[in-house]
């Protein structure tokens, strides 16, 4: 738990299993000291493409006449601060997206979408890191997304949010690339949740990814890359080469 006033954040210590009851152990950490890892480690990354109308357009195509799914390894996680390893000589686009990411946080399969707000455990920020010229190539997701490093997560998950229209923005080395609003999603979360889950039973941790906006472009090595999300905070990873 991050607590603190203007200035100064420190992270609340606690025991016990994230998804279960937990106690404050009474240890506190000043924020700026601590190291933060991904927020979770999912079984799976359910991500979700074409969800925003702009993005589908700079895309080359329509919104798709259902939620488009595809999955992202476990292996893809990262935390905040942690680098993404650019994978030089197996590609020369890599791309960011910046998302809204849902953290699951109950066993569930078939969820009605008016009961799927008794699922959610909280929402993060995420990057859907893409080697956009092997999406192309492949006319498939997995290698593309599926890279070491491709899905950083964080910084925290935030468990008292209203997703319905929150500000969204990538900037890389400072300049903004991406910024619009949750409310533009074209599927919105129960939505997605309720599609999800009828294919494929949800663990808790596991995530879905919404869709990024408009805006994507590509990475260099040595770009700083932050996806920041009103009501969350902001995810920032440094490009290295995986070399």
């Amino acid at each position: 738990m991050v607590e603190g006033g203007p200035g100064e954040e420190f992270i609340s210590g606690v025991s016990g299993h994230p998804f279960g009851p937990i106690q404050f152990t009474g240890e506190r950490h000043s924020l700026s000291q601590v190291k933060l890892l991904a927020p979770m480690l999912p079984s799976k990354v359910v991500a979700i493409g074409k969800n925003y109308a702009e993005h589908a357009r700079e895309m080359g195509g329509e919104v798709p006449g259902e939620p488009l799914m595809f999955i992202k390894p476990s292996t893809s996680v990262i935390g905040p601060a942690e680098a993404v390893a650019y994978p030089t000589g197996l590609s020369e686009r890599v791309d960011f997206e910046g998302e809204l990411a849902v953290v699951i946080g109950r066993l569930c399969r078939e969820v009605p979408v008016e009961r799927t707000h008794e699922v959610i455990f909280g929402y993060t920020c995420a990057n859907d890191v893409t080697a956009r010229d092997l999406q192309k190539k492949d006319v498939q997701f997995t290698r593309a997304k599926g890279f070491d490093t491709f899905c950083p997560l964080g910084p925290w998950i935030q468990t008292e949010l209203d997703p319905a229209d929150l500000g969204i923005t990538t900037a890389v080395n400072g300049e903004v690339k991406q910024s619009s609003r949750t409310s533009k999603l074209m599927y919105d979360i129960p939505t997605l949740i309720a599609h999800v889950s009828a294919v494929m039973t949800l663990i808790p941790g596991d995530v879905i990814l919404t869709g990024t906006p408009e805006g994507v472009g590509p990475l260099q090595v040595g770009d700083e890359v932050s996806v920041a999300i009103e009501g969350i905070g902001t995810l920032t990873n440094r490009v290295v080469s995986r070399d």
